[in-house]
C-alpha cells in the first residue's frame, strides 16, 4: 500500500476521481490544498503530509509551478516534474520543442512588440490565430479575419498589465474538420483519445462546449503523442492533435495538469486509475 498526494486548488471532478481510484486500488488518498498550504526554506518534507508520491493537479499555471518547485526542494517525488510542467505551460516553447525534434506542428510566428506582430501579420495574410502563450481552456485565442480584428487586439494587448502579452504567437490556421484530437499519454504511452466537436466557432476546447467523442487510436496518433510526451520530458500528459487537410495529424499543444472528465465519459479504459497506477509504480523503480 501506498499514500498518494493529491495537490489541488480547485476540487474538480478530475481530482475527485483520482482519490476514488487510488482509495479503490488499496492506497491511502491525501487531499492537499495548495492555497494554504505554507513551505519555508526550514521546511522538511515531514512537516507536510505528502505521501509517498504527489500528483500536482492545481488548476493555476503558475501557483502549480511553483508549489512543484517547492516539492521538489523537500525531495517530494512529483507527477509532474516541475520542467515538465514549467515547458508545457508555456506554448511557445512547446510549439518550439516540437519542432526541433521533428514532430508536425502548425507554422507559428512569434513577434516580441505590437509593431513587430503587425508587420508579421501584414506579411503572412489573413487569417491568423493569436493565442496567449500561457493560457488554458480557450481563453485569449482569437482568429485575426483581419486588419481591424488586428488592430483591436493589440490595441487591448498594448493597456493590459500582463508581461506575456508582451509576446505574440501568431499560429496559421489549419484547414481542418470541426474539431481537433486530445490524447491523454501516460509514461509516453497513449492510454485514451478522443474527438473534441466543435461547438458552431472555431475552437474545440470542452470547457467552451465541445462535445467529446470517443477517437481510435491509430498508429500514426500513437506515435505522434509518444514522441510529443518524450520531447517535453514524459510523464502525464494531454496532448492535442489537428487533423490538416494538406499535412495529416499536426500536434499543436501538450498540456501538463490535464483534464479528462470529458474524456473519460467515453473512455473504455479507467483513466484515473491508470494514472495512479504509474504514480505509485514511478517511485517504487
Amino acid at each position: 500500500m501506498s499514500r498518494v498526494c493529491i495537490v489541488f486548488d480547485r476540487l474538480r471532478s478530475e481530482e475527485k476521481m483520482l482519490q476514488k481510484e487510488a482509495s479503490a486500488l488499496g492506497h491511502d488518498a491525501i487531499l492537499l490544498d495548495a492555497k494554504i498550504t505554507n513551505i519555508s526554506t526550514d521546511s522538511k518534507r515531514d512537516d507536510l503530509d505528502l505521501g509517498d508520491v504527489v500528483l500536482e493537479r492545481c488548476v493555476s499555471y503558475f501557483r502549480g509551478l511553483h508549489f512543484t518547485s517547492c516539492l521538489e526542494f523537500l525531495g517530494a517525488p512529483v507527477l509532474n516534474r516541475f520542467d515538465v510542467a514549467s515547458l508545457c505551460g508555456n506554448k511557445m516553447f512547446v510549439t518550439l520543442l516540437l519542432k526541433k525534434n521533428n514532430i508536425p506542428t502548425p507554422k507559428t510566428r512569434f513577434s516580441f512588440s505590437s509593431e513587430a506582430a503587425l508587420k508579421s501579420i501584414e506579411e503572412a495574410g489573413y487569417p491568423l490565430v493569436i493565442k496567449p502563450v500561457i493560457g488554458s481552456w480557450g481563453r485569449g485565442v482569437v482568429q485575426l479575419k483581419d486588419r481591424d480584428t488586428a488592430d483591436a487586439i493589440l490595441e487591448i494587448r498594448g493597456i493590459t498589465d500582463s508581461p506575456h502579452d508582451r509576446i505574440y504567437y501568431l499560429q496559421d490556421v489549419v484547414n481542418r474538420p470541426p474539431r481537433d484530437i486530445r490524447v491523454i499519454t501516460i509514461g509516453d504511452e497513449p492510454v485514451s483519445a478522443m474527438y473534441r466537436k466543435s461547438s458552431g466557432g472555431f475552437k474545440t476546447n470542452i470547457a467552451t462546449g465541445a462535445d467529446p467523442e470517443l477517437c481510435e487510436i491509430t498508429k500514426e496518433i500513437e506515435d505522434l503523442a509518444s514522441r510529443a510526451s518524450r520531447a517535453v520530458g514524459g510523464g502525464i500528459l494531454g496532448i492535442d492533435m489537428m487533423e490538416d487537410n494538406s499535412r495529416g495529424l499536426v500536434v499543436h499543444e501538450v498540456n501538463n495538469t490535464v483534464e479528462f472528465k470529458g474524456l473519460s465519459r467515453v473512455s473504455q479504459r479507467n483513466i484515473p486509475r491508470e494514472m495512479v497506477e504509474f504514480a505509485v509504480n514511478h517511485v517504487r523503480k
